[in-house]
Parts: structure tokens; C-alpha cells; sequence
């Protein structure tokens, strides 16, 4: 064990062991081998990170934003941003190549990850001086006008999906807003957070503007959510645990933004072109091993069209391979063991039920045996009311049916308790426009399906999918607060 390279938490600028020297194993999901140790920080650290971040914002607390990071201008908190951006481009492979070994996804993927995080922070480092108040006409002899204030201190709390990307979604538009933030990465992955935050030191971020706590969810995660000096927290994750944050930060009356998941459908009518959509249907799901929660894990095809998609599906699903990560295949291992084990039952019970698996890719022949591989699997056929089609199974498993109708195939569309993201695929432009309106989801993409990520379009969900937007505008507005002054003049 002491060869293993440790990580420790990064607090004021400065890497600190967790308070009572507990550590966690960090597992390569490709071979099941631990190659390093993280520090495994809780309420004691947490709170280290909050005060941290609380001089950075307010200085000694008498007067809100006279701190390093609270007192400068928007422009200059834009360059910084900008220089971070940089940072981050310039170490692309590295943090590719960390990516790639802590979540198992290929180094393609990685790559577009990192590429995702410099664009979040070039995005809001150019917004950051233009999150603009509004004048509101009024009564006479008065001027009303409405200002947008940071929080001050904002917590957020990463998945083991996408390290990189979420970090910059929530982070990146924080910092642009004048908070400072605190970050529980999770336990599975959390690396690429800690080296980012690194770059961020030395691309000038004021001490304590940026932290990050490492640890287990139910010990530094719930006592980020817990702490009363956190203004707001972003959380992406389980419907099951976002619930519990939720309830964890009200006590505080801390506001939330939630990104829970979904069980995203993609619609295609029979003037579709197939040929157009065949490998976004795959990509959809096959992506970071369909550990994705906007993964379009549902296909609904019109009937008449059902069988020949479906055998051309078959034919794709065939040809996919799963392997390690350097081998940049179409897809990697999964995240964990438990991860595995979870998918599997899914399997396992549709299986059990008499679900037709179409198709299914391979796993490599070198794929160390260790490893959390699975192969995509292709279902046909399967009943709206399974839990196949109903859940968030997260792992590379697409759940197929058929519908002869617009309404009824909105109806089946609609027919989850997630409401994220949806594909439509039809050269009808007034089916577009009608779809568009009727179907449950945060976003709507029409011949299309994830807009290869979009750092400005708003994203999130409701339901089971969560509250609050993040990416573009909307997600400025979220970390800031409006406050309105009224002037009378007479």
C-alpha cells in the first residue's frame, strides 16, 4: 500500500490530509486493481472548506463580497476563468488520461470530456460580465430596478459519470456569479476534480474561491448539504439521494438544483432517415458504457417500420466492443462492482421474464477478466409497464417497442416518472413542432438526439429527473440571487 500515489483534499489553495487521516482505496474499473488512495474527508473537513470559502467570498464576514474572490470585478473574475480554460486545454491528454483510468471510459471519451470542461469555463468566463439586473416600470416618482448577487458560498456535489463535465457545468457558472465553491466529488471518481482544482491555483483563482473535499456521500457529501454556511447546492445524481439532499439542505433553508436521471425516449416515425439516425440511436446508449443519465435508453419506432429498424440495430449492436480503456473501443468497463452487479440484474430478471435480446456486442478477448465489462444488449418487444423500460438500468442496455400512432407513441414517451431528455426523428416539420409541445422533458432534440452536449442550452428535468436548470444562462441565474431596490424620487 504505501507505493500507491494519495490524494488529498485541496483546501485554500493547498493540498491537507483529511482530519483524522482516513483514506479510500481508488479501484480501476478496467482491472479491479486499487493504484491509488484518496482522502477520505467528513463534517470536520467540510467545514474547514466552507470557512475557507467563506473568506474567499466575504473576507472576515462584516461586509458580504470584501473578500480576494468577492471583491473582484466581473470582467476580472472572466479573465480568470478564461486563464482556467486554458490551463485545462493545455492539459487536455493528461486529464484525459486520468479520466480514462479513474471511470473506465476510452480515452476518446475522456478527451471530449476535457474538451467539454475548458469550453464550460471559456463559455462562463465570457458571461461573467454580462448577468444583467432589469428596470421594472412603476409609479410614478420612482425608479425600480432589480440587481443579481451571488449566494456566497455554493456547494456541489459531482457524480462518478462525468467527473470533468459536471465539475465545469455547476463550478465554472458559480465562479462566474461571484460565489465561491466547495466540491464533493464522488468517492468513484474524483481525480480529474482534484488535478482541475490544481490548475485552477495556478491560473490565479484566489485561495479558497475553489475547494475540494473528498469522502464518502453519506460523510462528507451529506455534511456538505448539511452545513449552514452553504448558500445553495447543485447535486447530480440518484433520485433516491437527491431526495435526501434535498431534505438535508431545507433544514437550512439551502436551495437546490437537482439532476436525478431519466429514462430518455427517442421516437422514430417511418419518414425518419435511418440512415441519419442508426448511429445516434447507438451513441445514445453506448456512451460512457450507457452510464449516462440523459442516455436515450428507450427506442419507440412507429410499427410499420419496427422489424427492418430493428434488424439494422441488431447488425450495429453486433459490431460493439467493449475493452480497456486504451484500446479507445466503442466502450469501456462499467464504474464499479456494484455497478455491475446492478446492471446484471437487470439483465438477469429480463432473462427471468422472457425478454427477447435482439442483439448484443462482445467483450475483447484481452479484457482482463477482473475488469467490470459488460456488452451492450439490444431488447425487442419489451412492455411499456417492465422495469427494462421503465427504470434507469445505467449501463449499456437499450429497451425496444413499437406504436402505431402519434398519441400513442407520446403516450408511451410520457409514460415514466423521468422527464429529461427526448429525440424525435421525422421529416413531418408540424409533427415536430406538435411533439416538441406534448412530450415530458427538459429538452426536446428533433432529428437529433444530445446536440453533442451543448454547453449553452439549458439541461435538466422534472419528476424523477429533478429541479432547476443547468448549462447556458439558466444556469447563471440559478447561482445568483435577485434582489429588487426601489427608488422614490418624487
Amino acid at each position: 500500500m504505501s507505493s500507491l500515489v494519495s490524494h488529498a483534499l485541496f483546501i485554500d489553495n493547498e493540498p491537507v490530509a483529511a482530519h483524522d487521516g482516513r483514506t479510500i482505496d481508488v479501484v480501476d474499473p478496467s482491472d479491479a486493481r486499487v493504484f491509488a488512495t484518496i482522502a477520505r474527508g467528513a463534517a470536520a473537513d467540510v467545514d474547514r472548506a466552507v470557512r475557507a470559502a467563506r473568506r474567499a467570498r466575504d473576507g472576515d464576514g462584516t461586509e458580504p463580497g470584501a473578500g480576494a474572490w468577492g471583491r473582484l470585478d466581473a470582467a476580472e473574475r472572466g479573465r480568470l476563468l478564461l486563464r482556467v480554460a486554458r490551463a485545462v486545454a493545455d492539459h487536455e491528454e493528461e486529464l484525459a488520461a486520468i479520466e480514462s483510468r479513474d471511470t473506465g471510459k476510452p480515452l476518446s471519451q475522456a478527451r471530449a470530456d476535457a474538451r467539454a470542461l475548458a469550453r464550460y469555463f471559456e463559455f462562463y468566463a465570457g458571461a461573467a460580465d454580462k448577468l444583467h439586473g432589469a428596470t421594472i416600470p412603476y409609479r410614478a416618482g420612482f425608479t425600480v430596478l432589480t440587481l443579481r448577487e451571488a449566494h456566497g458560498v455554493t456547494g456541489h456535489i459531482v457524480p462518478w459519470n462525468y467527473p470533468m463535465q459536471i465539475f465545469g457545468r455547476s463550478v465554472a457558472a458559480s465562479l462566474a456569479a461571484g460565489n465561491a465553491c466547495v466540491v464533493k466529488p464522488a468517492e468513484d471518481a474524483c481525480l480529474s476534480v482534484l488535478r482541475v482544482a490544481r490548475l485552477a491555483a495556478q491560473a490565479g483563482l484566489p485561495a479558497g474561491a475553489l475547494n475540494v473535499v473528498t469522502g464518502l456521500g453519506t460523510e462528507a457529501g451529506e455534511a456538505l448539504a448539511a452545513h449552514p454556511g452553504v448558500d445553495h447546492l447543485s447535486f447530480t445524481g440518484s433520485p433516491e439521494t437527491g431526495r435526501r439532499v434535498a431534505q438535508v439542505a431545507a433544514a437550512h433553508h439551502c436551495p437546490t438544483t437537482l439532476e436525478l436521471g431519466g429514462k430518455s425516449p427517442q421516437l422514430v416515425f417511418a419518414d425518419a432517415d435511418l440512415d441519419a439516425a442508426l448511429p445516434v440511436l447507438v451513441s445514445a446508449i453506448v456512451q460512457n458504457a450507457g452510464q449516462t443519465c440523459s442516455a436515450g435508453s428507450r427506442l419507440l419506432v412507429e410499427a410499420s417500420i419496427h422489424d427492418a429498424l430493428l434488424e439494422r440495430l441488431a447488425e450495429r449492436f453486433r459490431a460493439l466492443h467493449a475493452g480497456p480503456p486504451q484500446r479507445d473501443l466503442d466502450l469501456g468497463p462499467l464504474i464499479s462492482a456494484r455497478q455491475h452487479e446492478r446492471v446484471r440484474g437487470y439483465l438477469e430478471e429480463a432473462e427471468r421474464d422472457g425478454l427477447r435480446c435482439v442483439a448484443h456486442g462482445r467483450v475483447v478477448d484481452d479484457a482482463p477478466r477482473e475488469g467490470f465489462y459488460l456488452a451492450p444488449m439490444l431488447f425487442g418487444g419489451v412492455p411499456a409497464t417492465h422495469r427494462l423500460a421503465r427504470e434507469e438500468v445505467f449501463g449499456p442496455v437499450l429497451a425496444t417497442m413499437s406504436f402505431e400512432d402519434e398519441r400513442e407513441a407520446v403516450a408511451l414517451a410520457n409514460g415514466t416518472e423521468y422527464a429529461l431528455v427526448a429525440g424525435v426523428w421525422t421529416r413531418d416539420g408540424a409533427r415536430q413542432l406538435r411533439l416538441a409541445h406534448r412530450l415530458r422533458a427538459g429538452q426536446v432534440f428533433v432529428n437529433d438526439f444530445g446536440a453533442g452536449g451543448g454547453v449553452e442550452l439549458p439541461f435538466g428535468g422534472a419528476g424523477r429527473s429533478g429541479y432547476g436548470r443547468e448549462k447556458g444562462f439558466e444556469a447563471l441565474y440559478g447561482f445568483t440571487k435577485l434582489k429588487t431596490v426601489a427608488l422614490r424620487h418624487g
